[in-house]
C-alpha cells in the first residue's frame, strides 16, 4: 500500500511539473495556478512597446519586463523605460521603474489584468534621475490604460475550459504562485 502511495506521489509530481514546463495553469482542485515563468513568458512576447503622448511630442519605450511574484496579495513588475521628445530615440539610455499591483480576471479579455497598479521606484537618467511631474503623468497614464486594456497573462482555451461554469472568486498572489480561487 505505501509504495502505491510512493509511486502515486512521483506519477503526480512528474504530471505537474510537465504541465508548467509546457506553459499551461495546473488545476487543483477547484483552484487553477500559474508561475511566474508562465507569465514572464506572455510578457516577453508583448514588450519593448513605444508610446506616443502629448500628440506624439514625446514617447515612452517599455522594455525588459521582469515580473515577480513576492507574494503579500501583489506582484511586482520592473520595466526598462525610455523618454524622448521628437527626433530621438526613446530606446536609448533607458531608465527603470516598478509597479505593484494586484490581479483582477476580466471575462471580456481572458485575461488577469493589473489592479490598482502604483508606482513604487523610478530613475531615469535622461531627468537626473528624478521623476518630474510630465514623467510621472506620462507613466501613470500608461499605467492606467494597461491596467484597463492589456492583460498581464491571457488564459488558453484549456484553462477556460477546466474553469467551465465556475465563477472566479478571487486571485491569490502568494510567493512564487498565482492562484484562481474558483466557487
Amino acid at each position: 500500500m505505501r509504495r502505491i502511495a510512493i509511486v502515486f506521489a512521483i506519477v503526480l509530481a512528474s504530471v505537474l511539473a510537465a504541465c508548467s514546463s509546457l506553459g499551461s495553469a495546473v488545476l487543483l482542485g477547484r483552484d487553477i495556478s500559474f508561475t511566474a515563468p508562465q507569465l514572464q513568458s506572455q510578457l516577453d512576447r508583448k514588450f519593448p512597446r513605444d508610446y506616443k503622448k502629448l500628440g506624439g511630442l514625446v514617447s515612452i519605450s517599455l522594455l525588459n519586463p521582469r515580473l515577480s511574484l513576492p507574494g503579500g496579495g501583489r506582484l511586482q513588475l520592473d520595466f526598462d523605460v525610455g523618454l524622448a521628445g521628437m527626433g530621438s530615440s526613446s530606446r536609448s539610455g533607458p531608465g527603470h521603474f516598478a509597479l505593484r499591483s494586484g490581479l483582477r480576471f476580466d471575462a471580456g479579455t481572458r485575461g488577469l489584468h493589473l489592479d490598482n497598479p502604483e508606482i513604487v521606484n523610478v530613475d531615469v537618467p535622461a531627468l537626473g534621475g528624478a521623476m518630474n511631474g510630465t514623467a510621472r503623468s506620462m507613466l501613470n497614464s500608461w499605467l492606467l490604460d494597461y491596467a484597463r486594456e492589456e492583460p498581464v497573462y491571457r488564459l488558453d482555451d484549456s484553462a477556460l475550459g477546466r474553469i467551465a461554469s465556475r465563477r472566479i472568486e478571487r486571485v491569490n498572489i502568494d510567493p512564487g504562485v498565482i492562484t484562481l480561487k474558483l466557487d
